[in-house]
């Protein structure tokens, strides 16, 4: 009888193995080299990517060092927000903020406002102000502040970026890419309320030195009415940096950012790349959560059969043509002590366009002793 229920056991196994990579197969990847044609923009760089894949789409320059005007306000907004613990306690509003040059709260000495209400201004009005007072009331001072935006821009790998003033008023040695743009950017829209501030077209918040006791902002990103799914970004202009621009649309799954600078139609041509590349570019779920397979594990005379799961669903965009020239291959690390426990990462699952690694990822034993052999059975009859 326990002859018999491994048989069935190693049958199902089988037979989800087989399921597995008959899922793989059909749905089609690539990498592709993002498209790099002169005639996509105007702009001095420029870089569209999917934001949760990380592909690049289209580019031009996008490793150029070039300064980026107030798409700084990024940063800065990430930094503040993941570095304050409250963001609604009612500050008072210190000097230094008061009279700051270009785009403005107009922010007035001694008045109160959240560090929420000092977001919406940064990135809907792109107040100078409201960041030089997030600075300080974050950062205690504007030098340990910019300190911590560096630090941050390394740790995210954000080795072409440095930052000099908190708000993108020009220094030569103020500068970013528009690749490093684009990668800041798809991280910061995966914090909420980096986001839901990104997104808003209009708001009111406190004003207590103006009539009327508040202030009415409003968005100057254009995208969020031009682009069916826009949720973001920043503007960004100064004579030096030109028209700069960042945008970000959700649309069937596919988030797409794009970065232009130095360009002057930028809110059409980011429109144009955008809807460029939900026209040629679908997401597809490559694998799900969870899903089950299995490969044999040998050292020296020891073999033990494995089952592995994938801790995380994956998605990636393709063109219709890529989905026709995909490969997927199982690497097991070599050497491994037999025998495996359970949630041992025993290799990687790697996928394949034409020979170009697109994507990889770590596979992980899970015990399918007596009590998972039910769990076995319900998944195959799901997958059937």
């Amino acid at each position: 009888m326990k002859r018999r229920n491994n048989l069935i056991t190693y049958l199902i196994i089988f037979i989800l193995i087989l399921q597995f990579f008959a899922n793989v197969f059909q749905v089609p990847h690539i990498y592709a080299m993002a498209e790099k044609e002169e005639k996509l923009t105007t702009a001095e760089s420029m870089i569209t990517v999917e934001a949760n894949s990380g592909r690049v789409l289209y580019s031009k320059d996008e490793n150029k060092r070039l300064p980026m005007a107030s798409t700084t306000k990024i940063i800065t907004a990430i930094v503040a927000i993941e570095d304050c613990k409250d963001l609604d306690t009612k500050y008072e509003i210190p000097k230094e903020a008061v009279g700051i040059e270009g785009s403005s709260i107009y922010l007035r000495k001694g008045e109160h406002l959240s560090i929420r209400e000092l977001l919406y201004g940064l990135m809907l009005n792109s107040g100078n102000d409201s960041a030089v007072a997030i600075a300080i009331l974050v950062g205690g001072s504007l030098d340990k502040f910019v300190k911590m935006m560096n630090e941050f821009c390394l740790n995210l790998g954000l080795n072409n970026t440095n930052i000099v003033t908190v708000n993108g008023l020009h220094d030569d040695n103020h500068y970013t890419t528009a690749s490093d743009l684009a990668k800041v950017t798809s991280y910061a829209l995966k914090n909420e309320t980096f986001a839901e501030i990104v997104a808003t077209k209009d708001k009111t918040i406190s004003g207590e030195s103006v009539k009327g006791g508040y202030r009415y902002l409003k968005n100057k990103n254009k995208l969020l009415k031009m682009v069916d799914g826009a949720d973001g970004v920043k503007t960004g202009y100064t004579l030096k940096a030109g028209r700069c621009f960042v945008g970000s649309a959700t649309r069937n799954n596919m988030h797409i950012v794009c970065v232009v600078l130095n360009c002057v139609p930028m809110f059409e041509e980011c429109s144009s790349l955008m809807e460029k590349a939900f026209k040629e570019y679908s997401m597809y779920k490559l694998i799900s959560k969870g899903e089950l397979s299995e490969t044999q594990i040998k050292n020296g005379k020891k073999t033990q059969n494995i089952p592995v799961i994938l801790k995380d669903d994956i998605y990636y965009p393709f063109t219709h043509e890529e989905m026709k020239n995909v490969t997927a291959n199982l690497c097991i690390n070599e050497n491994l002590t037999l025998p495996l426990t359970e949630d041992t990462e025993i290799g990687t699952l790697e996928i394949k366009l034409e020979n170009n690694l697109i994507f990889s990822q770590k596979l992980y034993t899970i015990n399918v002793e007596n009590n998972r052999e039910e769990n076995f059975i319900k998944k195959l009859i799901e997958k059937f």
